[in-house]
């Protein structure tokens, strides 16, 4: 790093006043002899002057002021022009604030000085550059190879000497690392709320400093974003253990930003796909397209065993909450598949463990839904059962689900096999063909019927059925008039030749769409 003591010496000069403060960087050099520089300063500047403009000594001591006030590095002061000693006023003034003076006398010329100082700037400048480059393509590998986002912020913690790590938008740490000591809960209690701010209506994708005086200088948080022009999906955290953020330090953690945004979307496509793959697999199993041994196989890798229980869940945004779930099924230790099912939650949980408390297992599952999606969510369970029979695993749940509904069972009870009622009988019946045969007999002639309004007519009779033959209630359910319901409803009398206002016409009506689900 080049300083004051180091330049002057180079340069064979000697320091005339403020011998403290020579080891203050330099950070450029400029010269002047303007009364009044400091407009167009930063601060760190080696000044250089002749002194023309300083006639007076008041005008000399308030030169110095300015420059010190200003924070500059140090004043070179050429003699040999208007002034051919450092004015007595001007060192006086320089020694009182401990400011770096020298004098550059009329045989070293200002651009000797500024060729010395750029330089060794401009090679300070590289070896920066080239270890960020290095620090950089060791953070890429580390990407390309897999290593996750945890080995990647252990890396960059080694690298600036200090702790590192990833929040996301929500404030929760999804990788620290730490070089030689971690970060104080408090601290990170104190950036998590900063972040959760920040991420809120009229939130900035901009950097931070967090607010605690103890990290004044050396902490920083920079926003991750994936899509341009949109609210960080994480942000990186990085606070140096000793001393404050230097050039090397705010440049590689500038690139660790773009290396986590491309673990981040590494990790997002590997979910995705691994989310339709589950989803697939899960279609394929409750379609009765996969024999036992294979549908088994096929759920090895996701850590479920011969005997399972299903999991489903009723939420506003069934895609979106899959993570929630995982996340929730993963900290109660348990393997699952976790896919989304005619607008269901649904987790295909291994049921090894026969200790599991299944009822807790759903309730904090229901309970993680309802905080991530920040609304009702319901849940019910099935009984363990081979793998083999997972259709009908799911369907109890499904049913479960529903009936607790119908029976108006407050949002947080787990529904199961107890709460079925009339669905029990549905799903005793072992004869499948024959239950396929019983639904189309029945619902048939509306889809043959019915032309293209087919579908329409089976809507119209189920929700007039669900609605206990409401006609307004129903009608607003299909969004349609209670005249075209009532046109419907005629209409499918006509075609089966039954009476919707008698119960045991409606009751086998009920039976049969919900046996069309069973049997797909």
């Amino acid at each position: 790093m080049l300083t004051v003591q180091r330049l002057v010496s180079d340069m064979g000069l000697e320091l005339a006043a403020g011998e403290g403060g020579a080891e203050a960087p330099v950070r450029w050099v400029h010269i002047t002899e303007l009364n009044d520089p400091t407009p167009w300063l930063s601060g760190g500047e080696l000044l250089l002057t002749t002194g023309i403009q300083l006639g007076s000594p008041e005008r000399q001591r308030e030169f110095v002021q300015r420059l010190s006030d200003h924070h500059l590095a140090a004043l070179g002061f050429g003699t040999g022009f208007d002034h051919d000693v450092i004015p007595a006023a001007l060192l006086e003034r320089a020694r009182e604030l401990d400011f770096p003076v020298f004098e550059v006398p009329y045989r070293v010329p200002f651009i000797a000085i500024t060729e010395r100082a750029f330089r060794q700037l401009v090679n300070e400048q590289y070896d920066v550059l080239q270890r960020g480059i290095a620090i950089h393509k060791r953070l890429e590998r580390l990407v390309l190879e897999e290593r996750g986002l945890d080995e990647v912020v252990r890396a960059l913690a080694a690298a600036i000497g200090g702790s590192a790590l990833v929040l996301s938008a929500r404030g929760e740490t999804m990788a620290a690392g730490a070089f030689r000591r971690g970060l104080d809960e408090q601290t990170i209690e104190l950036v998590r709320r900063e972040v959760l701010r920040r991420g809120g209506a009229g939130g900035t994708a901009a950097p931070f400093v967090p607010g605690e005086a103890d990290l004044a200088g050396r902490a920083i948080a920079l926003p991750v974003t994936i899509r341009a022009n949109a609210l960080p999906q994480a942000w990186l955290v990085a606070v140096r253990d000793a001393g404050g953020l230097g050039d090397f330090e705010r440049l590689i953690l500038q690139q660790a930003v773009t290396v986590v945004a491309l673990e981040l979307m590494r990790q997002r496509v590997m979910r995705d796909t691994e989310r339709r793959l589950a989803g697939d697999l899960l279609a394929e199993a409750l379609g009765g397209r996969l024999d036992p041994a294979e549908l088994a196989t096929r759920l090895r890798p996701f850590g479920v065993g011969e005997r399972a229980a299903v999991l489903v869940l009723s939420v506003d945004d069934p895609p979106a909450g899959e993570g929630a779930l995982d996340r929730s099924l993963g900290e109660a230790g348990v393997g699952a598949l976790v896919a989304t099912r005619e607008r269901l939650l649904c987790a295909v949980v291994d049921a090894g463990d026969e200790d599991l408390d299944w009822q807790a297992l759903a309730s904090a599952a229901r309970k993680a839904l309802a905080a991530d999606q920040q609304g009702e969510a319901r849940v019910a369970v099935s009984r363990p059962a081979s793998v083999a029979t997972l259709r009908r695993s799911f369907h109890e749940a499904r049913c479960a689900l529903e009936a607790s509904v119908i029976n108006g069972y407050p949002v947080d009870h787990v529904a199961t096999y107890r709460d079925l009622g009339a669905f029990q009988l549905l799903l005793s019946l072992q004869d499948e063909e024959a239950l396929r045969l019983y639904c189309d007999n029945l619902l048939g002639p509306l889809e043959n019927g019915g032309g293209d309004y087919g579908d329409e007519l089976i809507r119209s009779l189920e929700a007039f059925i669900e609605e206990n033959g409401q006609w307004e209630r129903a009608a607003r359910q299909l969004f349609c008039h209670r005249h075209t319901l009532r046109y419907r409803i005629r209409r499918i009398e006509e075609l089966t030749g039954r009476d919707l206002s008698r119960a045991r016409d409606r009751i086998e009506f009920w039976l049969a769409l919900r046996g069309r689900e069973l049997v797909g």
